[in-house]
């Protein structure tokens, strides 16, 4: 599958939902994605991708960021708090604010930098023990405690349980954000974006299906 099929595909999602497409982004997840195929989809003009760490994003995109205009960088991955002055330096937004001690020093390295990316809150909507993230019972305060921090809180994030309903999380999501007064969600990947798209997503979060399966490297003997 290939980036104009997954454009096609939001576009008709968003027919179905009434919505126009331009308030849906695509974010091109290129985490462990060989560099040929990152560039092949910045050549086809496409601007916005995804990384889980902030290693893998440092070793990558400053030389893209120099060779190619407009390109935002999103980080989705867990945040690592002795981690978070080189995401701030780099990436545009930040997906995976998920606890107290994570919004202080961001909002201290705000104060430091004069600058801040935005921000998504992280909700663990299944509450799974294993799994970053606000659970749905502390999303209002944590949401006030980061507008108290000045933080530019720009809406809500989740991943649903694998085998579970996503559009059961994604609504869930939605009603968090929408007593939050916040507009933005970013929810939905490759195998579920139309039905996150119908329930109000405007992130998605497509990898494989656009650049193709990823290639982990085997440790050799």
């Amino acid at each position: 599958m290939a980036l104009s099929e997954i454009q096609s595909r939001v576009a008709q999602a968003c027919q179905e939902a009434g919505r126009d497409v331009n308030d849906v982004t695509l974010i091109a997840v290129s985490k462990i994605q060989p560099l040929d195929r990152v560039e092949a989809v910045l050549d086809e003009g496409h601007k916005i991708f995804g990384e889980n760490r902030v290693q893998e994003a440092l070793g990558k995109w400053p030389d893209l960021k120099a060779r190619y205009d407009g390109v935002s960088v999103h980080l989705l991955g867990p945040l690592q708090t002795n981690k978070a002055r080189a995401a701030m330096e780099l990436v545009d937004c930040i997906h995976s604010l998920d606890r107290p001690k994570l919004a202080t020093t961001l909002a201290r390295l705000a104060q430091e930098l004069g600058q801040c990316p935005d921000l998504f809150i992280q909700i663990n909507t299944g509450e799974e023990p294993q799994k970053a993230g606000m659970l749905p019972a502390q999303a209002d305060e944590f949401v006030a405690e980061c507008r108290a921090l000045d933080l530019p809180i720009r809406g809500l994030m989740c991943i649903p349980p694998v085998g579970e309903t996503p559009s059961l999380h994604f609504a869930l999501l939605r009603k968090i954000a929408a007593r939050n007064g916040l507009s933005d969600l970013s929810m939905g990947m490759s195998g579920d974006f139309e039905q996150a798209i119908a329930f109000g997503a405007t992130h998605i979060r497509v990898g494989s299906a656009i650049f193709g399966a990823r290639v982990y490297e085997t440790p050799t003997s």
